[in-house]
């Protein structure tokens, strides 16, 4: 018996260690995603990104985000993309996931889109320990100050 095996239970804080592959965690975390891919670099280009939120390993060096973008297409100049990617980068490689729907398209598309995407993000963190929490935010409305209605009664 050696050291570590002498105590009643394993410490909780005992590192632990294991063997994925990218191909696994493609068909695991991101079934419904309209492109995945990996690659030695990000996909990611900063002047798209609307939002980030990035969890990161005990190193700092391997992380996982979530991203909103919105791009046009080089040979699409009319049409703006609007997409929800997952990445995670382990060691050398980058492991991607995009949930991608043109912008005019209807709201209900986009909330499928965000909750694919959120909900992979969700798994893909206890990769590195943690746990997603859903918070509220509030956003301002686009449309225009309209006066107050009057009615009499």
């Amino acid at each position: 018996m050696t050291e570590t095996e002498t105590t009643a239970q394993p410490d909780w804080e005992t590192p632990l260690s294991t063997t994925v592959s990218a191909g696994s965690l493609i068909e695991t975390l991101f079934s419904t995603a309209s492109d995945t891919h990996t690659g030695w670099s990000s996909c990611i280009e900063d002047e798209f990104v609307i939002s980030n939120l990035t969890v990161t390993g005990q190193d700092k060096s391997d992380y996982c985000r979530l991203i909103e973008q919105e791009y046009i297409e080089e040979d699409q100049n009319d049409l703006i993309w609007h997409d929800w990617t997952v990445e995670i980068h382990l060691g050398d490689i980058y492991i991607a996931g995009h949930w991608q729907i043109p912008s005019a398209t209807v709201p209900i598309e986009w909330e499928w889109c965000e909750k694919e995407a959120t909900f992979a993000f969700e798994k893909a963190c206890v990769l590195f320990g943690r746990k997603v929490r859903r918070a509220l935010a509030i956003e301002e409305t686009l449309s225009p100050t309209r006066p107050p209605n009057t009615r009499q009664h």
